[in-house]
């Protein structure tokens, strides 16, 4: 079995994709208002009964035994999110409460490049041209990694990838497909503040935050740097992209696409978060039980 699952996806590779993409099918609105008053039009995750919490998150019970209940089937998700949505705590919360596999394409490809294996001396190449890394070589690291024993054992959470319509059309062609796509929605208003907030301690290498999360001491404070791109101008013309990617991936994963809202406290964004998947692995659990 392991060997002939082995020839199988040694065989797969990223098929040649048109650029035309299809215009994205409802659920989408951007009026021609400014930005703050985007709006996305998916399916919201109702609110839970949780009570109200504090900025830090609750401790959280390891997987359920529905995760062991399908196994053979393990939850498959994909989550975006716009700069500063948070988007990497809720990461952090998903993987330790269901023990899915962490992937990010940024790690990965970084990965490959201090490894020296062949895709990462390719990437390399691009990169210090100054060039785009082509999807070709990011879809077969992602792949790769998809179908090592552990994402294929636990379960996957795909961080922030795919970001475009090649893309994702690539990962269907492999039958990479997802059983939720949890899309983090915070108005532009509050991104652009928790980005322009930010600062960077040069010795200790702590993010702050001027508003949320303020340095300790003046000493501190007066040594904290901005990032060059933590500029209003600069936030919001990655907000834009941020946009014109989720828009270009409706038309592929709007029937799996959740929208939860991410301007509230963490734990709260989380039990949104963790409701959805609950009623994922519900309905795989389901689905193994008639078989």
């Amino acid at each position: 079995m392991a060997s002939s699952m082995a020839t199988a996806a040694a065989s797969l590779s990223p098929p040649v994709l048109s650029a035309e993409r299809p215009a994205a099918r409802g659920g989408l609105f951007f009026p021609g208002s400014p930005a703050s008053s985007r709006t996305l039009c998916l399916k919201s995750a109702r609110r839970s009964g949780f009570s109200p919490a504090t900025r830090k998150p609750r401790s959280l019970p390891r997987a359920t035994k529905a995760v062991v209940a399908v196994k053979d089937d393990p939850l498959k998700v994909m989550i975006a999110g716009a700069p500063a949505s948070g988007k990497g705590t809720q990461c952090e919360l998903i993987k330790t409460k269901y023990d899915l596999v962490h992937i990010s394409a940024g790690d990965l490809l970084r990965a490959e490049i201090a490894a020296g294996s062949e895709n990462g001396k390719r990437a390399k190449e691009f990169m210090e041209k100054g060039q785009l890394v082509p999807d070709e070589i990011v879809v077969n690291m992602v792949k790769g990694r998809l179908l090592q024993p552990d994402a294929q054992e636990k379960g996957w959470l795909l961080d922030g990838y795919p970001r475009s319509y090649s893309q994702a059309m690539a990962l269907e062609t492999l039958g990479i497909r997802p059983d939720i796509f949890i899309l983090l929605d915070v108005p532009d208003e509050i991104l652009v503040e928790r980005v322009v907030g930010r600062r960077l301690d040069p010795v200790t290498g702590k993010i702050y935050h001027l508003k949320y999360s303020p340095p300790e001491n003046e000493e501190i404070a007066s040594r904290l740097t901005q990032r060059f791109d933590d500029t209003e101008e600069k936030v919001k013309l990655r907000l834009q992209t941020h946009y014109q990617n989720v828009e270009s991936l409706l038309s592929i994963y709007e029937d799996v696409i959740v929208k939860v809202k991410g301007d509230a406290l963490v734990d709260d964004v989380f039990a949104d978060i963790d409701k959805e998947l609950t009623s994922s692995l519900d309905k795989k659990t389901e689905v193994v039980a008639s078989a």
